[in-house]
């Protein structure tokens, strides 16, 4: 039988030649539909492997559409800060966008901040399919109340935590840091949990600020992921990391829901077709870049611990993510999918993935 495990791995080849086959057709047809809809695809973060990922999607999209739709790529912040661009795919004048559910923006989608519930790529591949994943099913109901349509998602990478003071092998190693948290308010509940009886104080620090609140001194530590290590240079700003592997985390590529709305079924079609490769790309291209984002921050001086299981169990039990996911992530759930007993059945299938994958 074949194993489940590396879900997409089969995947990939396919990938790469219906890649490499739709990227000569654009380059040798000579009969191309005129551009009807230009719309702009703005990401917030310096991360090269997401910006190879979306720069191919809107190459795909121009394909797949027959040149009816242009898709133009703004990494790096370009276009303005995480929240400026939100704001901007909410009021349209941004079509599309690289986007977090922080709370303050998404107040529903408190589900992306549910630490320990997908910890690993095959988790992810299968909660954040498009077609049939829970959890991708969860998140589009809840970047629906904000004005948006959810497209497809991009790896955002397995969160560890890392910081200056000492390496960080049982919860008690918080004692006294100062944190940085985000608006994610799961992740917030967390480390105020993990952290309870140390010491620890949090400091709400938007991430393009972090690097240099590091370097400042102004936290001690937060949460990184291997590749945010690497491309945003955390590995040279923090002394310590510890592989938590607290989640596996995306990042949700949206677009302004009328403006999707009013798009015709077939311009649908081809970006959900765009999308569908160019997710399978970007999960399989960070998966095989982790070994080498593990060995660079080695390289840079940066200390890597590898907590034992009991180590981990330790900060399970001190996450107290039952009392969470009761006070939180369970009643935005029921907000959004009333008297359908969803909360229980976002759980079962948590839970089933977690023993498969």
């Amino acid at each position: 039988m074949e194993s489940k495990k590396n879900v997409l791995g089969k995947n990939y080849l396919v990938c790469i030649i219906l890649i490499s086959v739709f990227l000569l057709f654009t380059i040798t047809s000579s009969v191309a539909a005129e551009t009807e809809y230009k719309w702009k695809l703005a990401h917030p973060n310096v991360r090269e492997i997401q910006n190879d990922t979306m720069e191919l999607f809107s190459e795909l999209a121009g394909v797949y559409s027959n040149g009816k739709m242009e898709i133009e790529f703004y990494p790096n912040g370009i276009l303005g800060e995480h929240d400026e661009i939100f704001h901007a795919v909410q009021e349209g004048s941004i079509e599309m966008a690289a986007l977090y559910p922080y709370t303050n923006l998404v107040p529903n989608g408190t589900i992306d901040g549910m630490c320990w519930a997908t910890q690993t790529f095959d988790q992810g591949a299968v909660l954040y399919n498009p077609s049939h994943g829970m959890l991708f099913k969860v998140m589009s109901a809840a970047y629906k109340e904000a004005g948006m349509h959810l497209l497809f998602t991009i790896v955002d990478g397995i969160y560890g935590i890392g910081n200056n003071v000492r390496p960080i092998k049982t919860p008690d190693d918080f004692k006294n840091l100062k944190w940085r948290v985000s608006g994610t308010l799961g992740y917030v509940k967390t480390f105020e949990n993990m952290g309870k009886e140390t010491g620890m104080t949090l400091a709400t620090i938007p991430w393009s600020e972090l690097y240099n609140s590091l370097d400042r001194g102004v936290v001690d530590g937060c949460w990184s992921t291997w590749g945010s290590m690497v491309e945003e240079r955390h590995m040279e700003v923090l002394k310590y990391y510890t592989a938590l592997d607290l989640q596996f985390s995306v990042n949700y590529i949206v677009v302004n829901e009328e403006m999707w709305d009013n798009l015709p079924l077939e311009l649908q079609e081809a970006l959900n077709k765009a999308g569908e490769i160019a997710g399978i790309y970007n999960y399989e291209t960070y998966r095989r870049a982790v070994a080498n984002f593990k060995s660079e921050i080695t390289e840079s001086g940066c200390e890597i611990y590898y907590p034992t299981p009991g180590e981990l169990e330790l900060f399970r039990e001190k996450s107290n993510i039952p009392a969470v996911w009761k006070e939180l992530f369970a009643p935005s759930i029921e907000k959004l999918f009333p008297n359908q007993n969803m909360p229980q059945k976002v759980l079962d299938e948590i839970n089933r993935v977690y023993k498969t994958y």
